[in-house]
């Protein structure tokens, strides 16, 4: 009998047990059809569109992109590269589409070619497009379809396919949304139909102001490095424009929404029979402003304004038009609050984390009563809330018309478990295909300490000894992501990892999100001090409570912020971590993005300390004489543009120079997210060999 293949090969294999896994669902308008995403199986990594109707609930293949004769995702534009790196997108085949309201019609992109597929019929049309496409999007009526590719924005209709609008300058695009938007925006797109389909609303940007910086690849020298236009902290944005196009590109109408107020970002655009909108941001981010645009002439009047001392959060789903009646969430008190025309419909006790649909009936949004879970509620007009039937675990859900699609993930069940309801009955499931990894959880959850931190504490499995544990803290720790949640796929290489001999430590400190805005807002000014004292400070109060941690034999790991993290506490507090592996992490803020950085640390002109106190490389260079620095090992994908490489190699520059060895690890040709499964398999076998040499196990 052949040995199962190893927890990091399954792991790598299935892209972290997500293949097959059912998603980004849609629902018709009038709830009688529901299209997805679905691979074929655990280690199929081609998603295909699906569809059931709800009458009868039974499935129906409608593209499977192997029988299509294109040349699939080792022709992508670079654009369409960039886009799923933005979205940590590791899936191939079909992965994003767009359809019309009535769920008739999909288009999508495959290998740089546009598609459009009738899912009546299930026929499926290669568009008469130019190469290079990408972020299809159907027009209302279902007549059309735009698209972009290169710089342009071009249109296919009545099959022929034309420009709309480019420009020859080669730092201008148009209909593209840029690097800020998709990054740190959660905006990936750049054009929006008109609710007659006659017109666009189109992004024009000029990456002229940003300073270019080159992405080699050393292992291949010959190649030439690739430009990148990166928004560093304290530096020039894009240049953002906006203009009304009719669809064959005539009658354009500039729309100045940037004006006397000088507005930075262009958070978001929706344009419905209820009007066209703009979401906009001051460069500080204190200030955020929902604007009504007149599409016969651009003309541009501020319709709501958000205001905060520390920073006015964005959330997706909003803000929303229903009619006349604006829908926001905004941080009110205690709580991040669903509001209609700035009054509040919801208390102190809930953390509005999405608003998920806006109908007649009511608001849809997932929320939270404590942070481990969200789930799922309609508010009513009048503020009555009324909560799902929602077990602890992590929900969501879609909704069109009368049917709903509700996604739930919990501790209690591996996968998602996906029900499609509709009048209130379920009608149908759709399966989930991934694999189940070979794991038993043990975890627990706590809530530790004064600040009561959610910790996740996971044993070995089946564990019933009583010898000591080497801990391993397990983080990332950082605004904008949780790890301590109800959901088993929280926790698989944790538990792996506890599978070797550890206790591992998660812990969600000051500035994730989930508690509420004041628990957020502790990090402003200071991304080091709160969230390493919050990992310390857990680590202590759960030795308490679970005598067999072993303080002596402590490890951190994590990656991105995670990396930070992880290089800061051998850092700031070697007495406690005995060694560290720092996966793409920020050394110094000058070099991350605008939008993210200067949100908690404020422009580096005007709050220089800010930058000065997190700066690791700062914290290399002013170690005392004979400081110990305890092992650490620092893994960098060279084709990073997210977080550079730059970060690690200026600290282990900085390290070298005050004598203290640490190791590095550079992974060329790999981005941010590791997709490989060669790299993605031996990381966790390499950290694992780290970790147990440099703790001496």
């Amino acid at each position: 009998m052949s040995e199962r293949p190893s927890f990091p090969r399954r792991h790598a294999l299935t892209r972290r047990f997500t293949l097959g896994s059912p998603r980004d669902f849609r629902v018709a308008r009038d709830g009688g059809r529901v299209a997805f995403l679905r691979s074929g199986g655990p280690t199929d990594p081609v998603n295909r569109l699906w569809v059931i109707d709800v009458g009868d609930g039974r499935e129906r293949l409608v593209v499977d992109p192997a029988a299509l004769a294109v040349e699939g995702d080792g022709d992508l534009p670079p654009e369409e590269r960039a886009r799923r790196e933005r979205a940590r997108e590791s899936a191939e085949g079909i992965v994003a589409y767009d359809a019309d309201p009535p769920l008739r019609r999909a288009t999508f992109a495959l290998g740089g070619q546009i598609v459009l597929a009738d899912l009546d019929s299930g026929t499926v049309e290669l568009l008469p497009t130019v190469s290079g496409g990408f972020d299809p999007r159907i027009s209302p009526d279902g007549a059309a379809v735009a698209y972009v590719a290169g710089r342009a924005l071009r249109v296919v209709r009545d099959g022929a396919d034309r420009e709309v609008v480019s420009e020859e300058e080669p730092t201008v695009s148009w209909g593209a949304a840029e690097f800020i938007a998709a990054e740190e925006m959660g905006r990936t797109r750049g054009f929006w139909w008109s609710p007659d389909s006659g017109r666009l609303l189109v992004e024009r940007v000029d990456v002229a102001p940003i300073d270019r910086w080159w992405i080699s690849a050393p292992v291949t020298p010959i190649v030439e490095p690739t430009g990148i236009r990166y928004p560093a902290a304290g530096t020039a944005n894009a240049g953002v424009a906006l203009a009304i196009l009719d669809r064959d590109g005539g009658g354009r109408v500039d729309v100045d929404w940037t004006g006397g107020e000088g507005w930075e970002y262009l958070a978001d655009a929706s344009w419905t029979e209820a009007g066209l909108v703009l979401t906009v941001q001051s460069r500080d981010q204190r200030v955020l402003a929902v604007l009504d645009v007149d599409p016969a002439d651009g003309a541009v009047e501020e319709r709501y304004r958000m205001e905060d001392e520390h920073w006015v959060e964005l959330v997706p789903g909003v803000p929303a038009l229903h009619g006349d009646r604006l829908v926001t969430v905004e941080d009110l008190g205690p709580a991040r609050r669903l509001c209609v025309d700035g009054a509040p419909l919801t208390g102190d006790g809930v953390q509005v984390r999405r608003v998920i649909d806006v109908g007649d009936e009511g608001i849809v949004i997932a929320a939270s009563r404590e942070p481990t879970t969200t789930g799922v509620a309609t508010v009513t007009w009048e503020g009555d809330l009324e909560w799902w039937a929602n077990d602890p675990g992590v929900h969501g859900a879609v909704v069109g018309g009368p049917t709903v699609v509700d996604v739930r993930r919990s501790l209690m069940h591996d996968g998602v478990h996906v029900v499609i309801r509709s009048q209130g009955d379920q009608t149908a499931t759709i399966d989930d295909l991934a694999e189940v990894p070979p794991l038993e959880l043990n975890v627990r959850l706590h809530r530790i300490g004064d600040r009561e931190l959610a910790t996740a504490l996971l044993l070995p499995a089946g564990d019933e000894g009583h010898e000591p544990l080497p801990v391993l803290l397990d983080p990332y720790g950082g605004p904008h992501a949780q790890r301590v949640q109800q959901a088993r796929s929280m926790f698989h290489t944790s538990q792996w990892f506890a599978d070797q001999g550890f206790a591992v430590v998660v812990v969600d400190g000051r500035g994730t999100p989930g508690r509420g805005p004041a628990f957020e807002r502790e990090v402003r000014g200071d991304l080091a001090g709160p969230v390493l004292d919050d990992q310390i400070d857990a680590l202590h109060e759960l030795a308490r409570l679970e005598p067999r941690l072993d303080l002596g034999r402590v490890a951190i790991r994590g990656w991105s912020f995670g990396g930070y993290l992880a290089a800061l506490a051998v850092l700031r507090r070697p007495d406690v971590v005995r060694a560290a592996i720092a996966g793409a992490p920020v050394t110094n803020w000058r070099l991350y993005d605008t939008h993210y950085t200067e949100r908690y640390l404020g422009h580096p002109d005007r709050e220089p300390e800010n930058y000065r106190r997190t700066d690791l490389v700062e914290m290399v260079r002013t170690l005392e004489p004979g400081q110990h620095v305890p092992p650490l090992m620092l893994i960098h994908g060279l084709a990073d543009d997210n977080v550079v490489a730059a970060h690690t190699l200026e600290l282990s520059r900085a390290l070298l120079e005050a004598g203290r060895s640490h190791t590095v690890l550079p992974l060329s040709g790999v981005t941010h997210m590791t997709p490989q499964e060669e790299v993605a398999e031996n990381l966790l076998s390499v950290q694992l060999r780290f970790l147990r040499d440099a703790l001496d196990l």
